[in-house]
């Protein structure tokens, strides 16, 4: 009860650690060979936790308990404090697991009214007197259950006669969604081992008899299921975050574009790398889709930054860019709409985006350019070397200026054609160890290299990127995105 008085007894020990022999009360002698003595409990004393029986009490909690009864990553019960072993590896905010900061705090929830159970007074690691709160029912529990309390003792009621089961598994399950950020310890009779593993099976972190309980197993007991329930939580955790990382790869891989080219005689390859650390998406984006009338449309385009919210604008970006294009808008019109979609939806008035965009004839011997701020491509015709595209007729990039214009220039492609179009990350990687960058005519000389190599298709763009990370000195920190589109041989 609350105010009352400290109250002592014999207690007993855990079913899950009875061989280990450390029966209090017992004799020396009697029944089993003793290997050093060990002195019995007196009242209103509590033996200190390194004593004679240490050796024993420390024995891993997975060599006393039942298998099926512990958790996959339970933390051993020895002598350091909690906090400083195997399970400690990463505090989490959920689980009341801290006892180094502070005296233990224990509450005890009675009930069964006509249990003779008694709390005796008890030392932590520390020396530190352990707080004990008593409830008579989950309603003062809920009062008492503060951040501070460490444990929650709950005194089960004894089973009824017919052996069906009781509400006590009813309390403990509220108590279990009362308490979610506390370890708990379940308490019945020696005859109910087996609703003693229930509790545990529902939420417990462990069970105890009644009669075979005393002070420091209690504080072990105590201890163990403080540890346990971290390691619960942080197994749980480690859970959620995995299947969240698998969701957000999940959807990262459904918003990659699938390009739209049947009917097509083009062969199109891409490559894409995000710059931020274990990301499938970044800033970079591009597409390829062919209208009906025979028009295959090009686009490629560059978010500033490479986070998660510049991923998401260029998803909407390309999404957006997909609609126009099958509505029918081309050029100047296609991007002006654009710019207000990249208005509407950043997150502050400094984002902007480069964008190019290539619209090939029918015949697939022409096209109309369009640059948003966006390096040029570059284009191999057959016998001849790669160059760029004009790019004196560019427009800003989009969401810079309100009242921008973007025109369309027309270029003769040929009968056999290479174009490739790329974004900033893939030329401002450095050569060596000094401030130069590769740049747009150091990517020329790397493309033609490749293609004198006799490299194609994606194997060209492999070799393109790889060969950009080399002179890099390693990998690129940008978002880097490369498209390319072949006609013929050239």
């Amino acid at each position: 009860m609350p105010g009352a008085a400290p109250r002592y007894g014999t207690l007993r020990e855990s079913p899950s650690m009875r061989h280990a022999g450390r029966q209090l009360s017992r004799p020396r002698g009697e029944g089993r060979k003793p290997t050093m003595p060990v002195p019995a409990p007196q009242p209103g004393r509590t033996l200190a936790a390194g004593g004679p029986s240490a050796d024993l009490a420390s024995r891993s909690r997975a060599e006393r308990a039942p298998e099926h009864l512990l958790p996959k990553q339970a933390a051993p019960v020895d002598d350091a404090m909690p906090g400083t072993g195997p399970a400690a590896g990463g505090r989490t905010p959920e689980a009341r697991s801290d006892v180094s900061g502070g005296p233990l705090t224990l509450l005890v929830i009675e009930e069964d009214p006509g249990s003779s159970f008694a709390v005796p007074e008890m030392l932590d690691a520390n020396g530190k007197r352990v707080r004990i709160r008593t409830a008579r029912n989950l309603t003062e529990a809920r009062r008492l259950l503060t951040d501070d309390v460490h444990c929650v003792l709950l005194d089960m009621a004894p089973a009824d006669p017919g052996g069906t089961a009781g509400p006590e598994l009813g309390t403990l399950r509220e108590l279990l969604q009362l308490a979610p950020r506390h370890a708990v310890l379940a308490l019945t009779d020696e005859g109910d081992a087996e609703r003693g593993a229930e509790a545990v099976r529902v939420g417990a972190q462990d069970y105890l008899f009644r009669g075979e309980l005393d002070g420091r197993l209690l504080n072990r007991a105590i201890r163990y299921a403080v540890e346990r329930k971290r390691a619960d939580v942080a197994q749980r955790q480690l859970t959620e975050s995995r299947l969240r990382g698998q969701e957000n790869a999940r959807l990262e891989r459904g918003l990659l574009p699938k390009p739209l080219l049947e009917g097509s005689g083009l062969r199109f390859a891409a490559r894409y790398r995000p710059g931020r650390s274990r990301a499938l998406l970044g800033g970079d984006f591009y597409d390829t889709v062919r209208t009906p009338d025979g028009t295959v449309h090009a686009m490629i385009g560059d978010v500033c930054g490479h986070g998660p919210d510049e991923a998401a604008l260029g998803v909407e970006l390309r999404i957006a860019w997909r609609a126009l294009t099958f509505a029918g808008l081309c050029g100047d019109q296609l991007l002006n709409t654009l710019q207000q979609v990249l208005e509407n939806e950043r997150a502050d008035d400094e984002i902007f985006a480069t964008l190019c965009t290539i619209d090939i004839a029918p015949d697939e011997r022409r096209a109309g350019v369009c640059l948003a701020g966006h390096p040029a491509p570059l284009i191999t015709r057959a016998g001849r070397s790669p160059r760029l595209l004009p790019q004196e007729d560019g427009g800003p990039a989009l969401g810079l200026l309100p009242r921008a214009r973007w025109p369309r220039r027309q270029v003769e492609l040929g009968g056999a054609w290479s174009l490739m179009m790329y974004t900033d990350g893939l030329i401002e990687g450095r050569i060596g160890q000094g401030k130069q960058r590769l740049g747009q005519e150091g990517l020329i000389d790397v493309v033609s290299r490749s293609m004198a190599a006799g490299l194609r298709g994606e194997q060209l763009l492999d070799a393109s990127v790889t060969e950009a990370q080399r002179l890099n000195g390693g990998e690129l920190t940008d978002d880097v995105a490369v498209l390319l589109l072949d006609r013929g041989r050239c």
